[in-house]
């Protein structure tokens, strides 16, 4: 079939820091296993497709660190965008890149950071929604059944009791919840994580943008110009930086999925976690006999329990300290109370 795979690896590197930086974002870290986060979302579709039909959407801030991880990847694949407009105008131009390679193909946009366990179930969900979406015109996307009351991940109304992995329709997307909306929605059990992950025909989503973000599709036809052009890469990212600016800035679920009427969901259950923060980490690794989880640091603890402390194997110690975040390179030391992690980004403003 006519398929690609669209990865996003923007970013501003700021949950992660200073693990992660605007050069060095999440997904170019090391946080799960030897291999990067970006490299082992690659990885997990090579079984899928051919590396010609993998593409990339980055900047230019972090698109030579990428090159260099994935040397594989054709550098022409690499999407460079010259302002960051959010994911609506992201995903526009990435569409209409894609569509002068493989006209009209299905296209399966990932995220480059995200942790999947079981990763046979993942591709068989693809291939569900690539069917979906081909046959149907349907924009598809994965929902997760939710763990806990998630109050950091917009959620996906369903019907009740539906099947996992069977396609059925998404009553309506909801925004990030409070504490005691969240605990609702976990109650009713019809409610699954937004997980990001779209799949679509490259016609569907274009005429869902001139339906829903006119002036999104208005300056996309415009670009495309640049691109029949055989404008690729920084050549590219040179040209249309004026376009770019035009965009208004908003995401592709408030622009195009809260309206569209062909979403279709697949209720999902391979072991996805968004690494949202730190604190992510306590869901993935066993902790120690205090309760902490420890990675790549040589630590004493005294009186001390339930932490996070990543350091360079440095010998950390930590005497009646509790809850807390510990991450250590080799410049800087951040302390942050686990309750306060989404605050990072503060810090960096």
């Amino acid at each position: 079939m006519n398929n690609a795979i669209l990865i996003m690896a923007g970013g501003s590197g700021q949950r992660f820091w200073p693990l992660s930086t605007q050069e060095r974002p999440k997904q170019l870290l090391s946080l799960l296993s030897e291999r990067t986060m970006i490299r082992e979302t690659v990885d997990r579709v090579l079984p899928l497709i051919n590396t010609d039909r993998i593409f990339i959407a980055t900047n230019a801030t972090q698109s030579k660190a990428i090159m260099s991880e994935l040397p594989f990847i054709p550098k022409k694949n690499i999407i460079i965008e010259p302002v960051f407009k959010d994911t609506a105008a992201a995903i526009g131009y990435a569409s209409i890149y894609i569509n002068h390679c493989y006209p009209d193909a299905v296209v399966i946009v990932l995220a480059s950071n995200h942790l999947i366990e079981n990763e046979e179930c993942f591709r068989s969900v693809l291939r569900t929604a690539v069917q979906e979406a081909h046959n149907n015109s349907s924009i598809v996307t994965l929902g997760i059944k939710p763990n806990k009351p998630e109050t950091g991940l917009g959620y996906i109304e369903i019907i009740p009791n539906a099947e996992r992995g069977c396609v059925v329709e998404a009553r309506r997307f909801c925004e990030k919840p409070c504490y005691e909306q969240a605990k609702e929605y976990m109650a009713q059990g019809n409610f699954l994580w937004n997980s990001g992950m779209f799949i679509f025909k490259i016609k569907t989503i274009m005429e869902e943008f001139k339906e829903y973000l006119p002036n999104h599709y208005q300056i996309l036809m415009q670009i495309q110009d640049y691109i029949e052009a055989d404008l690729w890469g920084e050549s590219l990212a040179d040209e249309i930086p004026f376009y770019f600016e035009a965009f208004e800035k908003t995401s592709i679920d408030l622009g195009i999925m809260e309206h569209s009427k062909v979403i279709k969901v697949i209720p999902s259950d391979f072991g996805w976690n968004d690494i949202g923060s730190f604190t992510s980490l306590e869901e993935i690794f066993e902790p120690n006999e205090n309760g902490t989880v420890c990675r790549a640091a040589n630590i004493k603890e005294l009186n001390s329990r339930n932490n996070i402390i990543i350091g360079t194997n440095k010998y950390i110690a930590t005497i009646g300290i509790e809850d807390v975040v510990i991450v250590q390179t080799d410049d800087t030391i951040l302390i942050c109370k686990k309750d306060q992690v989404q605050d990072i980004k503060k810090l960096l403003l």
